[in-house]
């Protein structure tokens, strides 16, 4: 008798095991509801960058350089440009014969910027320089210049602007011919002749 109570008793129990497991399709559950709240989260959080990024205006980049020769044969930049203040710009100045340049680090304060001077001790011989302005990668600007121009300079935009190397973003650049000396040579596209006064 005690062998069949626990056969029944045994019975009874993988029975009522069996009839609580359920497949998860009839009573909606819990669970159910669980799942479907995150999706909602996610829509709110994805909608809050797009209006950020829809308030940021485009900014066509102006840059404009003059460079002077100092009596020491020695060039000095100066420029304007309408980057916003503390924006990083790398100048350089190559002769055009050797390809040896000299380069400065400087930034934009009051829509201006100034580098320099340039060359060897003894300066610079006669001949062709080539001066460039870049506007470095965004992500080495300061924080309040990257909020204007872009995590990857996508504000940026114009005839100077133009795609990073290594898929850094945007990035932009100006590049002016100069010749210096009492005789230049002659030059059939657009240069500036620098002498000493």
């Amino acid at each position: 008798m005690k062998a069949w109570r626990r056969s029944c008793a045994g019975l009874l129990t993988m029975l009522w095991l069996s009839g609580c497991g359920g497949d998860g399709n009839g009573n909606g559950d819990d669970t159910t509801g669980e799942e479907e709240a995150p999706p909602e989260q996610s829509v709110e959080i994805v909608s809050e960058p797009e209006d950020e990024a829809a308030a940021v205006d485009p900014l066509p980049v102006e840059i404009h350089v003059s460079a002077t020769l100092r009596n020491d044969r020695r060039l000095m930049v100066e420029g304007e440009s309408n980057l916003p203040d503390e924006t990083r710009l790398l100048i350089v100045v190559e002769r055009e014969l050797s390809g040896v340049r000299w380069q400065s680090r400087t930034a934009v304060l009051e829509g201006h910027f100034a580098a320099g001077p340039f060359g060897p001790g003894s300066g610079l011989p006669d001949g062709g320089y080539t001066i460039t302005v870049n506007l470095v990668e965004s992500s080495v600007q300061p924080t309040s210049v990257r909020e204007r121009i872009g995590a990857q300079g996508e504000y940026l935009e114009g005839p100077l602007v133009q795609r990073a190397r290594h898929g850094l973003g945007q990035v932009a650049s100006y590049s002016r011919r100069y010749l210096i000396g009492s005789e230049p040579r002659r030059a059939t596209d657009q240069v500036d002749v620098l002498e000493v006064e």
